[in-house]
C-alpha cells in the first residue's frame, strides 16, 4: 500500500511539472547598470533609457509590475535600448570612463526631482530628456517608438 501511495505521489509530482513553463524571456527587461549599458554603448551603439527610482516611491513599484513586465515593452525595449535601474538614493559608486560618481549624483546631474522619472540617453551618452511620471505600458511603448527617431 505504501509503495502505491508513494508511486501515485510521485506520478502526480511528475505530471504535474510538465505543465509549469519557464516565463517567457521576452517578458522580463534585461536590466543593465549604468556602467554595464555606458560600456556595450562603446560597442554596439543604442539608445539608453534610465528608470530612476526610490525603494519608498508607490508609483515606481506599480510601473515596475504593470509597465516593465508588460510582455510588449519589454520585448521591444530588449530589442532597442539597454534599460538601466538608478536608485536615486544609493550611495553606491558608479564609475563611467574616467569619471566616479554615486548614483544619487547622477541622478541629480540628469535632473531628476521626482520618482519615478524615465531618462533617455542618446547613444553618444548625452541626454536627450528626463520624463518624470507613472507611465502605462502603451503610452510608455509609444514614447520609446519615437525616442529611437531622435538624432
Amino acid at each position: 500500500m505504501k509503495k502505491y501511495l508513494v508511486f501515485s505521489l510521485l506520478s502526480v509530482v511528475l505530471v504535474s511539472s510538465a505543465f509549469i513553463t519557464e516565463p517567457d524571456k521576452k517578458s522580463k527587461i534585461n536590466w543593465l547598470s549604468l556602467e554595464e549599458a555606458y560600456k556595450l554603448n562603446k560597442e554596439y551603439p543604442r539608445k539608453i533609457f534610465v528608470d530612476v527610482y526610490t525603494d519608498w516611491c508607490g508609483w515606481c513599484k506599480k510601473m515596475d509590475r504593470d509597465t516593465f513586465s508588460d510582455a510588449d515593452v519589454a520585448e521591444f525595449v530588449n530589442e532597442n535600448y539597454y534599460a538601466v535601474k538608478l536608485n536615486a538614493e544609493s550611495k553606491d559608486k558608479i564609475i563611467i570612463g574616467q569619471d566616479t560618481t554615486t548614483s544619487q549624483m547622477m541622478a541629480r546631474s540628469m535632473g531628476v526631482s521626482g520618482y519615478p522619472t524615465i531618462v533617455y540617453i542618446k547613444e553618444d551618452f548625452k541626454t536627450i530628456q528626463a520624463v518624470p511620471g507613472y507611465q502605462k505600458a502603451d503610452a510608455f511603448l509609444d514614447t520609446l517608438k519615437k525616442v529611437l527617431e531622435w538624432k
